[in-house]
């Protein structure tokens, strides 16, 4: 009796001991779950596109060409013959300045000229006397009829009318000189125009006193324009600038004409920056330079014509933004700028720690860290040069969980995944 207890306690232990064993082997499979934490992820396959990256700025509308007229003469204005807007023909009567102070000087430019002339044929006539009483004078002397005194003096008197001479020559042309200057300025009291255009800009009035260019800047009266052809003057930032060059393709936008998309291509770029740094300007300050984008005629020509416009549909000063197509990549991989991470990396071999640019990729319900060099990138993908294949899976969030605390083998489930087993996605 007591040996068939004691086998029937042995068959209970061992059945519990089996049990126990079973129940472990379950759990290892995920039957019952796993303590280790799961994060929920949000995950897409790599793509395969298309990337412009582009440069965005703003600025003014202004004419391709625009001359700006200040008279070189000072002066009161006694004539205007145009208005802001006027159609003008090159060598057109702009400005006329009142000539009075200008034609008193020619006047006695003139007069000097003459006086100059008369002292020249006396001091011509004084040279020529000179010389015959010296040739006579030296014949005498070497004859011995009159003293080495008298030749000395003949050859003294000589030499003078000579000097005397040369300076009545350049005292003319001195005097011909301003005369040609006092002319010169009494034709500047007339502006005409350099080109044929429009006026742009008036900034004077009849009777107003201007002030000439001859010793200043002077005064701006106005401004001839070519409105056939107009450009965006933008200023871009010093980190952008490296990435576009002429003959880039742009997109512009104008505030005046909401919803509508006019083409463009850049010209020039500043060589320069547009606001020039000094010792004492501030090493945050933003350095920008100058770039001219011409608007194509194709783009906004039906706009003109619907507006029976004889130019552009556009005025100087208009404001626009354009969108700069800096480089342009077909058929690349691209991941979403969202999943590009960065994490601190220990060098094995050198023991020095550095920042890479980190992909997640989601395989068999892990996390797997690949180190990506990346590319060119728009508003939503950039591009990966390499470190990531086509045919992965990339983990896209959520951002605080990929740029914070996801590491490299963590167990995740994709949220699209609505299985309860993990598995290779």
């Amino acid at each position: 009796m007591k040996t068939s207890n004691k086998k029937k306690r042995y068959y209970i232990a061992g059945g519990i001991v089996a049990i126990i064993i079973i129940l472990a082997f379950m759990k290892s499979c995920g039957v019952f779950g796993t303590n280790e934490k799961i994060d929920i992820v949000t995950t897409e396959p790599v793509g395969i596109n298309t990337i412009i990256q582009s440069v965005t700025a703003s600025g003014k509308i202004k004419p391709e060409t625009e001359v700006k007229i200040a008279p070189e003469v000072s002066g009161e204005i006694i004539e205007l013959t145009v208005r802001e807007g006027d159609e003008v023909k090159k060598g057109q009567l702009l400005v006329q300045i009142k000539p009075d102070i200008y034609i008193s000087a020619v006047n006695r430019a003139q007069a000097a000229v003459q006086q100059s002339v008369a002292s020249l044929e006396q001091s011509a006539a004084k040279l020529k006397e000179s010389q015959s009483e010296y040739n006579r004078s030296k014949s005498l002397f070497e004859s011995g009829t009159i003293a080495k005194a008298d030749w000395e003096t003949a050859e003294t008197n000589y030499k003078v009318a000579k000097l005397t001479y040369e300076a009545s020559k350049s005292s003319l042309e001195s005097a011909r000189a301003s005369l040609k200057e006092a002319e010169d300025n009494l034709t500047r009291t007339r502006i005409y125009a350099p080109i044929d255009g429009t006026i742009s800009k008036l900034n004077v009035e009849k009777g107003e006193r201007v002030v000439g260019t001859a010793q200043m800047a002077g005064t701006e009266v106005l401004r001839v324009a070519n409105l056939d052809v107009m450009e965006v003057e933008v200023t871009v930032g010093e980190n952008d600038i490296v990435k576009i060059a002429v003959g880039n393709p742009v997109t512009i936008e104008v505030d005046a004409y909401w919803g509508k998309k006019f083409k463009g291509v850049i010209t020039e770029i500043g060589s320069s920056a547009a606001n020039e740094t000094t010792a004492s300007s501030s090493a945050d300050q933003v350095t920008n330079f100058n770039v001219q984008i011409i608007i194509l005629e194709d783009s906004y020509r039906e706009l003109a014509q619907s507006k029976n416009m004889p130019h552009t549909p556009f005025k100087p000063g208009m404001t626009a933004s354009v969108d700069i197509e800096a480089s342009k990549k077909d058929s690349i991989i691209t991941v979403p700028i969202k999943a590009v991470t960065t994490r601190q990396i220990k060098d094995t071999l050198s023991g020095t720690t550095d920042t890479k640019e980190i992909v997640f990729t989601l395989a068999d319900g892990k996390a797997k860290r690949n180190i990506v060099e990346t590319g060119i990138q728009d508003d939503e993908n950039i591009e990966i040069i390499s470190g990531i294949e086509k045919d992965q899976t990339i983990i896209t969030g959520p951002y605080s969980l990929v740029s914070k605390t996801l590491d490299d083998g963590r167990t995740v489930k994709s949220s699209s995944d609505k299985s309860d087993t993990k598995g290779k996605k």
